[in-house]
């Protein structure tokens, strides 16, 4: 505890309105926000290259970003890092009854769906009753996707199978070749984001993360692209300058070299 509380006196010397840092006073929820999803993010690719002392490292930033929120709410009289703590304790006690609850529910053990129901449950005192309330807009567009999807699953509002959805990307890429035809760009837009939610619902039905996957993809991409470039600049040739089938041939022998 005397670690926290060292952090969370400097955060409090930070905000101090006389003799704390300019950058930091004038900061808000709003504006913090950004660095704390970016913060987010890096402790994921820390742990994505397996790099152990950057994850400390982020670890610590993103921790600190827990503590930002937490003093501008202090200083606004709505609550503190100790309701935070306090809040986080209670939730995980009562999603996990099958460790902290009673006799019976321990002997009972992890029951499937146990989770979701409970967190419906909570839901139930809330005043957005919809089944797809708590999603959280600020999500990364794929994992929204993913969570409304299921979240509209448990009611029973899904495909039986992936042959409906595979049905239903076929039927989105055809209004999407009609709204291509009829130049509106608004339209386009809107078939596009239908086209993307029904993959990202393919991806549930297959047990596949989108985001996951996605970032596989793009990591390939770019390794065969490296190579790519690294045995054109090794020819001697210039990579702007190859015509669309060199470069096509190029790909080719790249994906054969890093299979």
């Amino acid at each position: 505890m005397s670690d926290i509380q060292k952090l969370l006196e400097i955060m409090q010397d930070l905000r101090d309105r006389e003799k704390g840092c300019p950058w930091d006073v004038e900061q808000n929820f709003a504006t913090i926000a950004p660095f704390t999803v970016e913060e987010a993010y890096e402790v994921a690719d820390a742990i994505a290259r397996d790099d152990m002392p950057a994850l400390r490292g982020e670890l610590g930033d993103l921790l600190f970003q827990v503590v930002f929120h937490a003093q501008m709410a202090s200083e606004a009289g709505e609550f503190d890092f100790g309701d935070v703590v306090n809040a986080i304790s209670e939730k995980m006690i009562r999603r996990h009854p099958h460790v902290f609850g009673s006799v019976e529910e321990r002997a009972v053990g992890n029951v499937a769906g146990s989770w979701e129901r409970i967190k419906a449950d909570e839901r139930a005192d809330s005043d957005d009753q919809s089944a797809v309330a708590g999603v959280a807009r600020a999500l990364p567009a794929l994992k929204r996707a993913q969570k409304l999807g299921e979240r509209a699953s448990i009611v029973g509002f899904d495909w039986d199978d992936r042959t409906g959805v595979r049905d239903k990307i076929h039927e989105e890429l055809e209004e999407l070749e009609e709204a291509v035809g009829s130049r509106e760009t608004s339209q386009i837009d809107e078939e596009f984001g239908d086209l993307l939610f029904a993959v990202v619902n393919l991806a549930r039905h297959l047990k596949v993360d989108p985001e996951q996957a996605l970032g596989g993809a793009n990591d390939k991409f770019e390794s065969r692209f490296r190579e790519m470039e690294r045995a054109i600049e090794a020819s001697g040739r210039v990579l702007g300058k190859l015509s669309l089938a060199e470069l096509e041939q190029e790909w080719r022998v790249a994906k054969r070299r890093l299979s």
